[in-house]
This record gives structure tokens, sequence and C-alpha cells, in this order.
């Protein structure tokens, strides 16, 4: 059946696109004013569901309306970070008027349907869960409240109301779905509700495929199974046939094993994570096929269509001309926050992302010594941004994130910004000359904020990671640091990588940027062109119908 009229798609679908799909992500990034993301996860999907849109295709999104969204990343007195939950107002999310009840441990929690219109910010029509409502106490309520619950029960009373709270949406819509996509295994609890009602594995493996872009088994969430039986995330089904339809022999219950077991296909999110997934997961059995379909990002949202007329003339002094604008839109802002006034002549190097200890955020500042001649040098002269959320429990990644705040009071041409959202994302890459990725490989699944900072002409600086290996051509349309032996203890890893960084930093990149400007010029051009179409999320939506949907 279809969507009632008043949700239903603003065009005739695409021939090849025409079996529906749900999509059920716990976070996504589609405009600034709507906080209902923490970081890649929310952009991927945020750029899948515009670019289904644009592909129209038959695809509806389901996700939570976060009442304080991930948090406010705002600053103490001594400029270190603070973290802030202030409530979000939508006024343009419609109220469907659909009520209903899940159980979450043992209590009927009601849930209230918000529905986000096409016309809005360009996607497929999109719903959006809470539990915020007056009928509800306020342990209940708080599961809508702030992304990623720190606490194990509130996480997995967010996954239930994602989950099953998403899967009786589609009941209450009278919406028969071809496919549910799992983005990652939050919604997992989606798949035991289908199961309740069919009593056939087999029908649960015919409607599910799952996307997992979590590249080591120990990342992967994990609960005892007694907690989520507990608190309804199996609907009703008995710890002995979950265990049976899952292949699980103990009581440590394993998302995405179990998402793997009840999908008939999956993908990673790169080409070599792809292969890693099969190696992670190849040792377990009865698991779905694990496929490749590359993260990408929506062109149309993050590209700078001047830059790229520029590149489309061929014209050196346009390229330039045009970047040095964009720079002083990001140097404005990084003014306000920080009191620095940085220079749009100067080669600009950005580290944007989540702190995580495995992006080691920090790492090219490590070497003292020659950190600091790098930042001094007045032939070369260079500016560092950092920006980036940590989860508000990540302790380490908050004191990394604090320690470069304070680092920077030491330099005018270093600067530390808050607020990593859309509106800044989409500032830093088009205000960057170089973006700078230096994860632990190959601990990045895909990453994708490459792909957007090069559709702005800021040119990769990265390790062999994730997308990277599918992209980059060394001095041709970025800059890649050499593969280290994975065997090696983790901190002769990160030794030999800072290494190369400042390498490439010193003898590659700042000569050729101030020495040879044609030389630059043609690796941004490079890299431009290089990154459309294959990274832009048209290539992706219509990729997951071919390789997935319509299998």
């Amino acid at each position: 059946m279809s969507l009632p009229k008043e949700y239903q798609h603003p065009y005739e679908f695409d021939p090849k696109y025409k079996k529906s799909v749900v999509y059920f992500s716990m976070e996504f990034a589609i405009d600034q004013p709507l906080k209902t993301y923490s970081g890649g996860l929310g952009f991927l999907a945020g750029s899948h569901m515009r670019s289904a849109f644009e592909l129209k295709q038959n695809l509806i999104g389901i996700g939570i309306l976060w009442k304080y969204g991930y948090y406010d990343q705002v600053r103490k007195g001594d400029q270190s970070m603070e973290v802030l939950f202030q409530e979000k107002i939508y006024g343009f999310l419609q109220d469907t008027g659909i009520k209903y009840q899940i159980q979450i441990n043992n209590h009927p929690v009601t849930v209230k349907a918000y529905y986000l219109s096409p016309e809005i910010f360009g996607t497929v029509p999109m719903f959006f869960l809470s539990t915020d409502t007056p009928e509800n106490d306020y342990l209940a309520q708080t599961t809508s409240h702030k992304l990623y619950d720190s606490d194990p029960a509130g996480k997995v009373a967010q996954s239930i109301l994602l989950g099953v709270g998403g899967a009786k949406l589609l009941d209450e819509l009278k919406y028969n779905a071809d496919v549910y996509h799992l983005n990652e295994a939050h919604a997992l609890s989606a798949a035991f509700y289908y199961y309740s009602k069919t009593k056939s594995l087999e029908e649960v493996k015919k409607k599910f495929v799952f996307t997992t872009h979590t590249p080591e088994e120990a990342g992967n969430e994990k609960h005892d199974i007694r907690l989520l039986d507990k608190m309804g995330f199996f609907c009703g089904i008995s710890q002995d046939e979950v265990k049976k339809i899952t292949g699980h022999t103990d009581d440590v219950f394993n998302h995405s094993l179990a998402a793997l077991r009840l999908s008939r296909l999956s993908n990673g999110v790169s080409r070599i994570h792809g292969d890693v997934a099969n190696r992670m997961w190849g040792k377990f059995d009865k698991i779905a096929p694990i496929i490749s379909i590359t993260n990408a990002q929506n062109r149309k949202y993050w590209a700078d269509n001047g830059l790229y007329k520029a590149v489309e003339k061929d014209d050196n002094s346009l390229i330039f001309k045009r970047k040095k604008e964009m720079k002083k839109d990001l140097f404005n802002l990084l003014a306000d926050q920080t009191g620095k006034l940085f220079d749009p002549e100067v080669l600009t190097v950005v580290w944007a992302r989540r702190f995580a200890e495995y992006k080691r955020p920090a790492l090219i500042t490590e070497e003292k010594e020659r950190f600091q001649k790098i930042i001094t040098n007045k032939k070369y002269p260079v500016q560092f941004i950092w920006a980036g959320k940590p989860y508000p429990m990540d302790f380490n990644a908050i004191s990394a994130f604090n320690g470069l705040v304070h680092l920077a009071k030491n330099y005018n041409n270093m600067a530390v910004l808050v607020g990593y959202e859309l509106k800044l994302s989409k500032l830093l890459k088009a205000g960057s000359d170089v973006w700078l990725n230096n994860p632990r490989v190959p601990r990045e699944a895909s990453g994708t904020s490459g792909m957007t900072a090069a559709m702005n002409g800021s040119v990769n600086f990265s390790t062999y990671d994730g997308w990277i290996p599918e992209f980059a051509k060394h001095k041709v349309n970025s800059f890649v640091v050499p593969e280290v032996d994975q065997t090696l203890p983790v901190y002769q890893q990160d030794q030999i990588d800072l290494q190369n960084l400042l390498d490439i930093l010193e003898e590659d990149i700042l000569p050729t940027y101030y020495d040879k400007p044609d030389e630059w010029s043609s690796i941004v051009k490079n890299s431009m062109q290089d990154v459309v179409p294959y990274f832009d999320s048209d290539r992706m939506a219509y990729q997951y119908y071919e390789k997935i949907y319509n299998l």
C-alpha cells in the first residue's frame, strides 16, 4: 500500500527506483536548523535523503526528534569546551496527529510522529519520533531528549523507540514497504517487531538490509541479553528463541552480528571497509553477504558553484579570487569566536570532524619543536584551525580538544572553533586550503568530510584509510601519508605517521602552495574534478537500489 496522500512523494517515481524503502537512522544531518545528528553518520544519512529526492526514489526516512539535539558546544570562561543541552524548537515540522504506544521496560510509552515535508529542505518524506508528550512520565519523555544517551538502559530505550517505534509507525500509516534499511544497528528492534508479527525468519530476511559503519568488532554495540529482554527490545520473543534466530550462544548480545544474521544483504561503506568487515565477520556463520557501497555526499548541497565555474573556465586567477572570498567568510566567523585575524593569502590547514582518540586530532602538534618551527615559519606561513565535537562523556577526547585550545593561546595563527555542525562545516571546507585527516589505519570506515572539502577546493592531506584509497593520487589531487606496518605497536605507528605528516607538509605542501601556484591550482582542479561524480551521493543512492534494494 502507498503512503497516505498527505505524506506522499511530490513526484512520479523513476522506474529504476519503484521498490518502496524505509531508511532507519538514529541521526540525520538535513540542514543547519534541524539538529538531529552528531557527526558523520548523520551527514551521510542527510545526503542520502537529498539524493533520493533528486533521483525520484521511492524511499522515506525515519529518525528521532531529539529535544536537546546532540548537544550545543560552547565555551567555559577559560575558552575550554562546555557541553550545553538547550531545547530545540522546530516551526517547520508538521505535527501529524499520529500517536500510538510501544512497550519500553514493561511500561506503555506514547510515541508522537512529526513530518518533514519534501519542499522544506529538498528531501524525501521523513518522519521523526518523539516521546516528549504529556502522556508519558518524565523518564519516558527523556528517551527522545539527548542523542546517544550515555546510560546503557537509556540507549536501549532509544533503540526501541527508533526500531519498534518506527516499524509501528508504518503500521499506523498502513504502509507495507518492500525494504527496511537499517543504517547501523540502532533500529535492529524493528526486525524483532516484524518477526513477532510474521513468526518467520525468512520473511524478516526478505525485508531487512543492513549498513555497518564500524570497522572493528569491539566498537560494535553489545548488551546483556537479559537487559534487552527486560527493556522489551525483543517484542515478547523469548530469549531462547532470540538466541536461536540470531545464532547467539551466550548472554552477550552483539547487535551488529544479529543484524547481519537477520538481513538478506549488508554493506560496508568503502571498498577497504568492505574488505575489513568481511574479515571481521567472516568467522561467523549464517551472516548476510557483505558488499561495499562507498559513502558519498550531496554535491548540490555542499559544492561551491562559483568555484566550479572558475574550474570550468580553467582560470587560475579566478580560482584564487573565489577561494580568497570563501576564506574571508570563514575568517570573519573565526575572528568573532577567537579574536584572531587570519590572512586569506596564507595557506590554511583545517582538521575538523568528531574528536575521537583513533582520529588523532592533535597528532601534528605532538613533536613540539618541529611544530613550533612550522607554525612560526616566515617564509612559508601557515594557519591551523581545529573544530569538532567529542561525545559529551568522552573525557579523553574533550581533554584533547581543550589541550589544543590552550596551545592555540600561544599563536595568532592557530585557532580552535566550537559548534561543528552543518553551517560551520560548510564554512571550514570552503575556507580551508588543506583538509587534514589522520586517523589510525584501518580505523576509519569511510570518513566523508574530505569529499565535501574537495568539492570546495580544499586539498585532502590524509592517511590511507576509508574512502581515500578510491580517490587519492599523491601530489596529483591530494597528499597521502605512506602506509605504515600495522603489525607495529600503536605508538610506533603514530610516530611514523607523525614524521611523514610533517615531512609532507614541510617539503611538499608549503613549497608547492607558495613557490608553484600553477601546480597548486592544478592539484585543486584535479581534486574538484575527481571527486565528482563518484563521490556525489546520487551515485551512492543509485547503487543502493542497484546492488541491494532491487535484488
